[in-house]
């Protein structure tokens, strides 16, 4: 492949197995987990040309564009059974910190989201024995009747199994219902690291990785588009991570009903519970941006960086060295804030269109299926947004 000589100079002068692998990941070859464990690894100028490489592949892929979507988070309640040792989110039914919203103010919020200019609102909580297991459905009819172009993105893979078993149905049953009370797609969360070893140490009422894949697989068999994440920085290692990756991208061959990649790094005041001996640096945030985006090649262009959990900087650093989408709005966000974050839980579309420019691309507003709504491409000429005036 013919290079830009200034990413030819950057690729010059490496280890024959990071040139190597770097060379086969340029010419579109497969890479295999043992690739991926290895580009982990590297440090300091080998570290450097795999951000470069990815860089470079994020931009044939998708262009000088960077993305991020206008929507709101609900999470309605942290009421949950579940104990996920990682979880700071989740609170007993007995706690003064509990709270479960009662369905109408979820509509409210949804409403308000509306009119602020979303296209998207995120729906996801906790597993409240208080809920009966009618309530997604009755919840997603609800939010159409009243807002019937906005996307209803939610119930992830663990709230499917558990509100399936509930309500007696099966995984393909209780999607469809759901589908056809106006659900649009599904987040593709509880997946962590896709290895049960793990999940049964940092998460032992999770569901499995096949009970995960299961719910991804029928959802997108119905036409129900997903996320796909990974919660990396606790007890996995470089290999955990590579595997994870080849299953995504495997998945992704198989039903090509992925919107985007969304690697999610582990924010926790809690590290002791888990048995941690590390933290994440910037450069390990960074790697693990630019291996999925060399992981998942053409086959899943869209890489997704939280600015919830990095905070901005690093964020605009991620999109430097492989992804390309900054992530939504949210307004609220709940579960990251919990655990510790401190980069707030709302995102102007000035902001982010700021922060999309100042890493050195062109905003544009899509919608969750990664259509383009809006671009950019003259500062002079932006709006001024319902949501820019929105208060913290």
């Amino acid at each position: 492949m013919l290079l830009p000589s200034e990413l030819d100079r950057t690729v010059s002068g490496l280890s024959a197995r990071t040139s190597g692998i770097l060379d086969r990941a340029l010419e579109g070859t497969d890479l295999s987990a043992e690739d991926l464990t290895w580009l982990l690894g590297l440090e300091g100028a080998e570290a450097d040309a795999l951000f470069a490489v990815a860089h470079f592949l994020r931009t044939e892929a998708v262009g000088c564009i960077s993305n991020f979507v206008v929507n709101r988070n609900i999470n309605f309640t942290n009421i949950c059974y579940n104990h996920c040792r990682f979880c700071a989110y989740s609170r007993p039914k007995s706690s003064r910190e509990a709270f479960s919203l009662p369905i109408e103010e979820v509509l409210r919020q949804a409403q308000e989201a509306h009119k602020l200019g979303a296209t998207e609102v995120c729906i996801q909580a906790g597993l409240s024995p208080d809920l009966d297991a009618s309530f997604y459905r009755r919840l997603c009819r609800m939010i159409r009747r009243s807002l019937p172009d906005l996307h209803i993105h939610g119930c992830s893979p663990q709230e499917v199994v558990h509100w399936s078993r509930e309500v007696g149905r099966t995984v393909r049953e209780y999607l469809t219902e759901l589908k056809d009370a106006g659900l649009n797609s599904l987040p593709g969360t509880s997946a962590e690291i896709l290895d049960d070893r793990i999940r049964a140490a940092i998460s032992p009422r999770r569901i499995s990785t096949r009970e995960w894949t299961q719910v991804i697989e029928t959802a997108h068999s119905l036409g129900l588009r997903t996320s796909a994440t990974i919660m990396y920085g606790h007890i996995e290692g470089y290999r955990e991570r590579a595997l994870h990756l080849l299953h995504i991208r495997d998945l992704q061959r198989r039903t090509g009903g992925f919107t985007e990649f969304v690697p999610l790094s582990l924010v926790s005041d809690s590290d002791g519970a888990l048995g941690l001996t590390r933290s994440l640096s910037t450069s390990d945030v960074l790697k693990m941006h630019a291996v999925a985006r060399l992981a998942l090649g053409k086959d899943l262009k869209n890489i997704q960086v939280s600015w919830v959990k990095e905070g901005l900087e690093v964020a605009k650093a991620c999109l430097r060295a492989g992804a390309n989408d900054l992530g939504g709005t949210l307004m609220n966000e709940s579960i990251s804030s919990s655990a510790g974050a401190k980069n707030g839980e709302l995102m102007r579309p000035c902001e982010l269109r700021a922060a999309i420019r100042a890493a050195g691309f062109i905003p544009a507003q899509r919608d969750t299926l990664y259509r383009i709504v809006r671009r950019f491409d003259d500062p002079a000429r932006d709006p001024v947004d319902p949501l820019d005036s929105f208060p913290r």
